[in-house]
């Protein structure tokens, strides 16, 4: 990073430590003369066709002709993004599709049928309710293709019929020649002329921030041949330019692109419709059973009236399916939401709290994200005599105040904040004991700044310059050390700017005072965060485009480990796609990639079966914020990357995201734990009502099933406050294994209602009312204190539930004994007082039942696994994937021997190198 912003990607061997570059420090070199080394800037090559490049050959002087203008337009069309709006009733009617919610649905439509008011109304506000606060939600999101229109300029200037005009940007086409000044977003991507405004020849440099677009902390130079970028800023000079692409063929146009294309179903949603899929079709194939059944056996009956026989299976159909269970996770999800509201963090797309927990992988953009995204003042290189406090104070004095340059801004605030001199002035623009008598602003052609000060004490004049460092080693008449010094940073991959003064009595004649050392430093907080995120199971991966050395710097620094390869490792046409996947789940990160490189390592790790988060806060990371099953902007982002991304961080770094990952975890074991309730709930009130209606011909009174289903579920809403064991690795479905629980905790408490049943009825003799009674109270308590135990995957004791919590299931369950013992509902609907005595054992064998279903729970959960699951229920495909278990963990420990035995040599290298220099 020696001038013009220059690295080096090349340079193996990099020093990881704050080297104190003073005359006591010498860097051994060779003895003959140094010299700098030349350090090539890599950056991402605009590939223009034959065809375009035959029209990018316009006159600077005259520009295109209005006749051009017209067929280009009608070929390249205008210089501008779609726009696609979702209208917002679309939006909303889209929350009640998926296969529950049209089992419901069907419900409610039978409920009005066959005039069933109290389950319409109930079935129809758990559709509105849920689908109300996920659209609540979301409704917050902004386009991301609205922001990134955003970031384009509206007007540019442009030589058109030889005229400079002032036109809209969406009206140029390539061949365009526009005018670039320092301040102006460029309209589009465009090629530097080299020429001046008026078309002379110019050798000036243009400075561009482009740090949005491709993640690079310092300003680019750009020269003649150059292309510059649609929305990046220009921060130095001025130039014509031809435009190249326009729209949606820009860089940030196919960033764009890939926001659009990224439409795909949330992992949160593909699992409620897996356990959606099983029970929709378990429910409808039972209830058909005893549809058809009670339709053959009353025909002719007014029992066999088809109201009659849908009413009875609407009844059953509305409490064996989990209505409640959309509405319950999103409350769940909503509580979480705004509890991470509090640690400011925003959740834009509730279902993201869920996967968040579930994420193994974290991919973050460096720059603003890991990084301030501002240069600063680092370990100085100092000739004998001088100290760190002498040169910020010479750089500033040497500074010109106001400068809208990043360099300029880093030496000021490092002065401002470091020197005691500068704390209590009285005028912000004089630094006390000296006076600026003359001043020379930054010159492109010379490459340095210098000042004549007047040292007020002494009343003496001196002049001090600041520039390039080979222009100021070459101004002091040569210095090998410094020589040395600027090309061991430049290897770091940190900015050098050298600084001299003149020595008394001869103004003329400079003496270095050293080299400043300049660097877009790690946050305070993200190496703390890395190791947190490392501790919870999650893998940081840095992925930027900025340089690569830059990028191996700054990764030593936060304490990760050095495997950054850069962008080509992607693309690389003899790599396989299993081998380049390979590569992105080896790699700590990433480096001078672009937004294509950043989706195209998500959706790999994806590809591998990972939960990818992404972080970021630029244009360029849009498209990944985007594909990621978790996208999450910082703090100080783009429009376009807070639209494009699901949760948006508040404080500035990444330190929120550990809170993040907590909340979220948390929330996570409360929905599964629900979801292991209401699936064994379901199996079990389907399995017992089944085979008793068939066997039995026995049907519980239709208002007792539906107190079950809203007093249980009305219930279960507050496990959104119940206390959570914090799982120390990512959470995941595994829905075999809760299918499988699910369904042999179901078959206990199926075994437990039979009990209930014939020894109720055959043994103590209880009337049909009130076998009613004691049938509700044990199908509504016995299922419902199994949630004690789901909650937790180990013994129930190991954390007590949330007083709240325990109250509302205990209060449901008393309330349910109070109908059951006084026959509340009375002999009109076949319901008749059970009896304490009857009341107490009932609700008693019920409690004590869930602490042995507890034991059941335990070790199943210890003994199962997937292997267990295919050898036990083999499929052709469970059998396949089995085998490629098997083979994937035989390579990965193969793979591990491999690069364990690389890392010694790479630590070994690195330590030789560190010996050499």
């Amino acid at each position: 990073m020696v001038d013009d912003n220059k690295t080096n990607n090349d340079i193996n061997c990099n020093n990881n430590s704050n080297n104190n570059f003073n005359s006591n420090n010498n860097i051994d070199e060779k003895k003959e003369a140094a010299k700098l080394e030349e350090h090539q800037h890599v950056e991402h090559e605009d590939i223009i066709s034959p065809e375009l490049e035959a029209l990018l050959h316009t006159d600077p002087r005259k520009g295109l002709t209005t006749a051009e203008i017209n067929e280009r337009q009608t070929t390249f069309g205008m210089n501008e993004l779609p726009e696609q709006k979702t209208n917002p009733l679309l939006k909303f009617l889209r929350y009640f599709t998926g296969p529950m919610s049209y089992l419901i649905e069907m419900a409610c439509i039978l409920s009005a049928l066959v005039s069933d008011w109290l389950d319409f109304g109930l079935i129809l506000t758990l559709l509105l309710v849920n689908a109300g606060i996920g659209y609540g939600e979301e409704r917050k999101a902004e386009s991301a293709l609205a922001a990134l229109r955003q970031t384009l300029a509206l007007k540019t200037r442009c030589w058109r019929d030889g005229k400079l005009q002032e036109i809209d940007v969406r009206e140029l086409v390539p061949g365009d020649v526009v005018v670039l000044r320092i301040g102006d977003i460029i309209p589009a991507d465009a090629r530097l002329l080299g020429l001046g405004v008026n078309g002379e020849q110019s050798e000036a440099e243009l400075q561009i921030d482009q740090s949005a677009l491709t993640g690079e902390s310092l300003p680019v130079v750009k020269t003649k041949g150059s292309t510059a970028y649609s929305s990046s800023i220009v921060k130095q000079g001025q130039q014509l330019a031809v435009v190249t692409k326009t729209g949606t063929q820009t860089f940030i146009g196919r960033a764009a692109s890939l926001i659009a294309i990224t439409a795909e179903q949330g992992h949160f949603q593909k699992v409620i419709n897996k356990i959606a899929n099983v029970l929709v079709v378990t429910t409808v194939l039972l209830v058909g059973i005893v549809l058809a059944y009670q339709m053959i056996k009353y025909q002719g009956t007014p029992q066999g009236d088809w109201k009659v026989v849908i009413k009875n299976c609407l009844v059953l159909t509305v409490a064996a399916i989990p209505v409640g269970l959309p509405t319950v996770m999103s409350v769940t999800m909503a509580v979480g939401a705004k509890q991470l509201s509090k640690k400011q963090v925003i959740v834009k797309r509730l279902t993201a709290i869920e996967e968040l927990a579930s994420v193994s992988v974290l991919c973050s953009d460096k720059t603003g994200t890991l990084t301030l995204n501002e240069l600063t003042f680092d370990e100085p290189y100092l000739s004998p005599g001088y100290t760190s406090d002498d040169i910020l104070l010479y750089s500033y004095l040497a500074a010109e105040p106001g400068a809208n340059d990043p360099i300029e801004s880093a030496v000021r605030r490092a002065a401002e904040t470091t020197l005691d001199v500068l704390q209590k002035r009285e005028d912000s623009h004089s630094v006390p004991g000296y006076k600026v008598t003359a001043f020379q602003p930054f010159n492109p052609v010379t490459k340095m700044t210098q000042a004549t000060i007047l040292d007020l004490k002494a009343d003496q004049h001196f002049r001090v310059a600041k520039g390039a460092p080979q222009v100021i080693i070459e101004l002091v008449g040569g210095n090998d050390d410094a020589v040395n010094a600027v090309n061991a940073l430049a290897r770091r991959g940190l900015r050098a700017l050298g600084v001299a003064k003149s020595i008394p009595n001869d103004p003329e004649k400079y003496e270095l005072v050293g080299m400043i050392s300049l660097l877009d430093p790690p946050r305070t907080d993200s190496a703390e965060t890395i190791r947190d995120c490392n501790k919870m199971g999650v893998e940081v991966k840095m992925i930027t485009g900025d340089q690569h050395i830059i990028a191996k710097e700054v990764a030593g620094r936060m304490g990760m480990s050095r495997v950054i390869l850069d962008a080509n490792h992607l693309v690389d046409p003899t790599k396989s796609e299993d081998e380049v996947t390979e590569h992105c789940r080896r790699a700590d990160g990433f480096a001078q990639v672009i937004p294509e490189h950043k989706y195209r390592v998500v959706e790999l790790l994806q590809n591998k079966g990972l939960l990818v988060g992404m972080t970021g806060d630029g244009v360029n990371d849009a498209p990944a914020l985007k594909k990621a099953d978790v996208g999450i902007a910082v703090s100080g982002c783009t429009d376009a990357a807070r639209s494009a991304a699901d949760i948006v961080l508040l404080a500035p770094g990444l330190s929120t995201i550990i809170d993040g990952v907590r909340v979220s975890r948390s929330i996570f074991q409360r929905l599964r734990s629900y979801a292991l309730y209401r699936i064994t709930s379901t199996i079990h009130f389907l399995m017992f009502m089944f085979v008793v209606t068939l066997v039995e011909d026995w049907n519980m009174p239709a208002i007792l099933l539906i107190m079950i289903c809203v007093l249980n579920d009305a219930a279960t809403l507050v496990i959104s406050v119940d206390n959570t064991q914090i799982s120390s690795k990512p959470d995941k479905w595994r829905i075999g294994q809760l299918l499988t629980l699910s369904t042999i905790l179901s078959i206990f408490l199926a075994g437990l209602s039979f009990a209930h049943f014939y020894v109720a009825r055959d043994i103590f003799h209880v009337t049909p009312h009130e076998l009613n009674s004691i049938m509700y109270l044990h199908i509504s308590s016995a299922p419902h204190f199994t949630i004690f135990s789901t909650r937790l995957p180990g013994f129930w004791w190991e954390n007590m539930p949330h007083w709240i919590f325990f109250i509302c299931v205990i209060g449901t369950q008393i309330l349910a004994l109070l109908f059951s013992v006084y026959g509340v509902f009375g002999e009109a609907h076949e319901v008749a007082p059970c009896g304490w005595s009857w009341g107490l054992a009932v609700l008693g064998v019920s409690f004590v039942y869930f602490m042995i279903l507890d034991v059941v729970k335990v070790y199943v959960l210890r003994i199962w696994s997937f292997g267990l699951t295919a050898t036990l229920f083999p499929t052709p495909g469970r059998r396949a994937k089995l085998a490629s278990i098997i083979q994937e963990t035989k390579e990965k420990e193969h793979s591990d021997k491999l690069w364990n035995k690389l890392a010694i040599h790479v630590v070994a290298h690195e330590l030789e190198c560190g010996l050499r220099q």
